[in-house]
């Protein structure tokens, strides 16, 4: 359920920037909207930090603007509408990619295109959702993407692997060595991500404004910390 409504406030979003007076793009200068990327450790509270940090913002912005969106794994989504992909290549646009191997026998096979196409066109599409603004786009080095973007600001979440642990099995429900394997599969394969399309490390704290660490900044202190950071940027 979570799922459907942020994908419907994705879709409302799009719809209001489509009858922006602005346009798809807004000029350049002055008038452009800010952004956010996210990167993050798995079980660090992304999605968290990042739905409240769109609250927050929202509030504190005029009622008549285009809304704070968040675009998390919900951006597949929007990828695949850009581009005119069918739904069903979905299943093959992970950040956690198992292997170069598994992926180029996959193409071989014909079951999706290269997969340096589909993050060339992942890469399009985040550029252009960084052009609108408003929006807070969480992983998939976006990052890296917008950095030469001066109205996007980079957050990156960190924390102990003990309280990532507690809240990945709270949030799935698994035992604690499920839960210390899903964290060692995630993170292993966003950093391969972002090393094999981009050639950088995601540990590397120059990519980022801002790094926290979340065990000891709650989600709301996060986003409230997040938001008073971007004025002064």
């Amino acid at each position: 359920m979570k799922d459907l409504a942020s994908l419907e406030k994705c879709l409302s979003y799009i719809d209001s920037q489509m009858q922006s007076p602005h346009g798809r793009v807004p000029a350049a200068g002055p008038e452009h909207v800010p952004a956010v990327t996210i990167s993050r450790q798995t079980g660090a509270g992304g999605t968290s930090v990042a739905r409240k940090l769109a609250e927050l913002l929202q509030a504190r912005q005029p009622s008549k603007t285009c809304p704070w969106t968040v675009f998390d794994r919900n951006l597949v989504e929007k990828v695949l509408e850009d581009h005119h992909l069918p739904s069903r290549l979905a299943q093959f646009m992970p950040e956690d990619k198992v292997s170069a191997i598994a992926d180029a026998v996959e193409e071989l096979l014909g079951l999706h295109p290269p997969s340096w196409k589909l993050a060339h066109q992942t890469t399009e599409t985040i550029l252009q959702l960084a052009e609108l603004g408003n929006v807070i786009l969480v992983g998939r080095g976006a990052n890296v993407i917008t950095a030469k973007t001066p109205h996007v600001f980079h957050v990156r979440l960190v924390g102990s692997l003990e309280r990532r642990l507690e809240r990945v099995q709270a949030r799935h429900r698994i035992s604690r060595e499920a839960a210390r394997a899903f964290i060692r599969k995630e993170d292993a394969g966003r950093r391969r991500y972002l090393q094999r399309h981009f050639g950088k490390d995601i540990d590397d704290p120059l990519l980022y404004h801002l790094v926290i660490n979340t065990d000891w900044v709650p989600v709301d202190q996060a986003a409230e910390l997040i938001a008073q950071a971007m004025l002064h940027a």
